[in-house]
């Protein structure tokens, strides 16, 4: 009997502080005394109510209450709460995210308060476990966004939008004459007007009704705005971008150095429609090359402050999905008065090297510039001269194609991650349904425009940012890669020992030299792909910082965005930072720039979501008319739900679930990352080559659901 007494104890004292934390949660701004506490919860013994004083106690020791005299008390209202980005979970729980914190900080369902997912909000500290914190909501501090695509759910008197994205937060409540046009089943933007402290839910207004559920176009709306990114610009926005004409000034082509009588050309995608970045070619009369890499001059478009400055700082990036392209900057820039056209005169900011065919640079000048491009190429016609076909300027590109082989072999021996891009597309047919899957890879066209940029990028940032005596560091943007997070790559090795391959892990250096060792090894092999794959999840994420620590997976250590001021934010900024130091040495960024780089490297985090979920809503319509057919595929993930198959035929990927794997009760081994079977043993590791069959397809969850088959 005595031995039960403490946990008993313990239960109840753990029931009572549930308990007072609730009171005082529910009446945040009240001084309740001890005696109030226990009339609150109905505490009459002298024991429990001796209890409940120390639990008061604890409380105000931890910093969730603070004391107005013997035995008063309120809940802590001072201003240390932790400023963070919450990220909700489909669950109703979230996570927030802070600079200061090592790891997230974990928010219960009933703590989340009125936030919804991406919002800054304020934390206050409930309890500090042996892995992370948790923590309460105190204030939204930013809606991160006003504007959710859902459903439309109609009741007697008022209608609920169901938000398309489990991890929106809520249901959004709509009144009948908020509607607007919008039924029962439609697919609508709506915006949040009001929400009510005493409201469970925000109170909003459908803005547009986007149609049924099913077609491209509104899944494809659906999947901008529930990741934030808005897919129309304001009025004001564009009336600013339509004044703005493609006929250069005369005045302004004056200050410039003029390239226009000089070999230039672009080498871009087929389908591309704005060109950010040409390259010129010069024989020097002491035998070297003139280099010029030629860079859309949207600095001087769009000024600091304006309505088209904001704008492009509110979306930070330009997004492409599958069959849209959302600009960051209006068509009349993106498309028009800033893309380097061929055959018309346009600004430039130039980075210009002195170069010989080896690739050693002698000098370099950066400055604005005025070109006229003489040819626009694709890929794929670069790509044609390169293995020998006769072309335009076929001399220039195979002198450019060697010198960027050499220093991307200089890079490789430097310790740069060798990674072949692999790009899922798809074509379409007139009605925008997918007919068939494309891998697009880069080839020597790709990697001979990815040199010079990374070559520009690289002598930008040492130029603004390597250490000058006697100088203040400059405020800059710069893109870091850090090194390898070491319990990801503890799991990247359990995932290249399933393929019999073994790594060199004992340092960051050796990680990457071991990596691309072990690619070129395979490079022919199936399991190619799916190891690369691995390899670059196992890595950090490149970020946006004004604090430099190098760039990890390109082994540089300054490296910045120079080469994309259409379609990335960055490159906006870096352009004037540069011409700033060119000219007037006096920098108008200052500790803003901090947030500036938060703010971007968060949307691109959003970008590349949606453009992943793009990816998967057209995977899902493509095998929808291969419903019962069989194919062999390759485990590609394996989780706590089940295991994941990428079909070799088409690449496509689906899920099958635990619960359905035949021939025994599976379950996951987390040590040694497996599915194993409980009675036979019998495992599916990565990589495996199993037989599967698509059995259902869930085109609005972008899910694919396959069954093995035996």
């Amino acid at each position: 009997m005595s031995k039960n007494k403490p946990n008993k104890q313990n239960k109840l004292k753990n029931t009572l502080l549930h308990v007072i934390r609730k009171v005082f949660e529910k009446n945040p701004e009240s001084i309740l005394t001890h005696k109030q506490v226990c009339a609150l919860i109905d505490v009459r013994e002298s024991p429990l109510r001796k209890l409940v004083f120390d639990i008061l106690q604890d409380l105000k020791s931890e910093g969730f209450l603070q004391s107005h005299g013997h035995g008063v008390y309120s809940m802590s209202l001072n201003d240390n709460g932790i400023e963070g980005i919450i990220e909700l979970t489909t669950r109703g729980a979230g996570f927030v995210v802070t600079d200061d914190e090592e790891s997230d900080i974990y928010i219960a369902p009933q703590n989340i308060g009125q936030a919804l997912g991406g919002d800054r909000v304020k934390v206050r500290i409930l309890k500090t476990g042996k892995t992370r914190k948790e923590g309460q909501v105190t204030a939204v501090l930013e809606r991160e966004r006003t504007q959710f695509v859902g459903t439309i759910e109609m009741h007697e008197k008022f209608a609920f939008l169901v938000p398309d994205n489990l991890k929106a937060g809520t249901d959004i409540y709509i009144s009948k004459e908020k509607l607007n046009g919008a039924k029962q089943g439609d697919k609508a933007l709506v915006k949040i007007t009001v929400w009510p402290k005493s409201a469970g839910n925000p109170y909003g207004e459908v803005i547009e009704v986007l149609g049924k559920p099913g077609s491209n176009d509104t899944e494809m709306i659906s999947i901008l705005c529930n990741h934030g990114i808005d897919y129309k610009f304001p009025q004001e926005v564009l009336a600013e971008a339509e004044v703005i004409g493609i006929e250069l000034d005369a005045e302004e082509v004056s200050k410039r150095r003029d390239f226009r009588n000089i070999t230039t050309f672009t080498i871009d995608p087929v389908d591309a429609k704005d060109f950010d970045d040409a390259l010129s070619f010069k024989r020097l009369e002491n035998g070297h090359i003139e280099i010029g890499v030629h860079i859309a001059d949207v600095s001087f478009y769009v000024r600091p402050g304006s309505p088209m400055d904001k704008e492009a700082l509110k979306r930070s990036n330009s997004v492409y999905l599958v069959d849209r392209v959302v600009p960051m900057l209006p068509e009349q820039l993106s498309n028009l008065a800033c893309s380097l056209r061929p055959n018309e005169d346009k600004f430039s900011f130039s980075a210009v090297f002195e170069m010989d065919e080896d690739g050693k640079v002698y000098n370099q000048w950066f400055g604005k510039t005025v070109i006229h491009s003489d040819r626009r190429f694709s890929y794929e016609e670069a790509q044609e001269i390169i293995e020998g076909k006769d072309g335009d300027f076929k001399d220039e590109i195979l002198i450019l194609d060697k010198i960027a082989k050499i220093l991307r072999k200089a890079r490789l021996k430097h310790g740069a991650l060798n990674i072949e891009s692999e790009e899922m597309r798809f074509r379409l047919d007139e009605t925008g349904h997918p007919i068939e899957v494309l891998i697009k890879t880069s080839k020597d066209a790709n990697k001979l425009i990815e040199e010079f940029m990374l070559l520009a990028n690289r002598k930008v940032a040492t130029f603004i940012a390597a250490p000058k005596p006697g100088k203040d560091q400059i405020p800059f943007v710069f893109r870091v890669h850090d090194k390898p997070d070491i319990a990801k790559i503890a799991l990247f090795r359990v995932f290249i020992d399933k393929f019999g391959h073994k790594l060199d892990f004992s340092h960051p250096d050796e990680i990457a030299k071991s990596i691309n060792a072990l690619l070129e090894e395979i490079k022919l092999e199936n399991e190619y792909s799916l190891i690369q794959t691995m390899a670059i999840r196992s890595m950090a994420k490149a970020t946006y910082d004004t604090q430099n620590i190098g760039h990890y997976g390109l082994a540089f250590d300054f490296y910045t965005h120079f080469t994309s001021p259409i379609r990335r934010y960055a490159d906006l900024v870096v352009h004037r930072i540069l011409l700033e130091e060119l000219t007037t040495k006096k920098h108008r960024y200052g500790k803003e720039l901090d947030e500036v780089c938060k703010r971007i490297s968060r949307m691109e985090r959003k970008a590349v979501e949606a453009e992943r979920e793009s990816t998967k809503y057209f995977q899902t319509i493509f095998v929808q008319d291969h419903i019962g057919e069989v194919f062999e595929g390759t485990v590609s993930g394996i989780a706590e739900f089940g295991l994941f198959v990428r079909m070799d035929e088409n690449r496509c990927e689906g899920m099958v679930a635990m619960n359905d794997i035949p021939g025994d009760r599976f379950s996951f081994d987390a040590d040694k990352y497996r599915i194993v079977g409980a009675k036979t043993k019998k495992e599916y590791n990565f990589g495996d080559k199993v037989m599967v069959r698509i059995y259902e397809v869930h085109p609005r969850k972008r899910q694919i659901d396959l069954e093995l088959v035996i």
